[in-house]
């Protein structure tokens, strides 16, 4: 398949093809001309490399664990993104819950609901000040 076809097969733009490429993550079959061929084998590769770009791995995490003709997963490093992923899907419940209650409180000034007061004092702990750039 040349770049174009498996950049239509795969979702992603031959610059970003190109840059897997370059930085070892996939490897063409050859060249045509200017034209970059690959074997059809790359798609199950970027299917891998967007997996771990989904569940938030840096490129460098995901080319450690790909081999010329396989993977080799760093299962710790797959715990630890697990274990962040349960926290932020704790985070969201408790924000969907709050923005649940706020939308369906019956109380004519959310600031005088004491559930709404609990979310307040909760999210005030949770939530970290944006650190300013200056």
């Amino acid at each position: 398949m040349d770049i174009a076809e498996v950049a239509r097969a795969s979702g992603l733009k031959p610059s970003t093809l190109r840059y897997y490429e370059q930085k070892g993550l996939i490897c063409s079959a050859g060249r045509h001309g200017l034209r970059r061929y690959y074997d059809a084998t790359v798609l199950e590769r970027l299917a891998l490399i967007n997996l771990g770009r989904y569940v938030g791995l840096s490129l460098d995490d995901i080319s450690h664990m790909l081999l010329p003709n396989g993977v080799n997963v760093d299962r710790a490093l797959l715990r630890q993104k697990t274990a962040e992923l349960d926290k932020q899907i704790a985070t969201m419940q408790a924000i969907r819950e709050g923005l649940h209650h706020a939308a369906n409180c019956p109380a004519p000034n959310h600031l005088a609901c004491p559930t709404f007061q609990r979310l307040l004092k909760l999210a005030g702990k949770r939530l970290k000040p944006r650190q300013s750039k200056l």
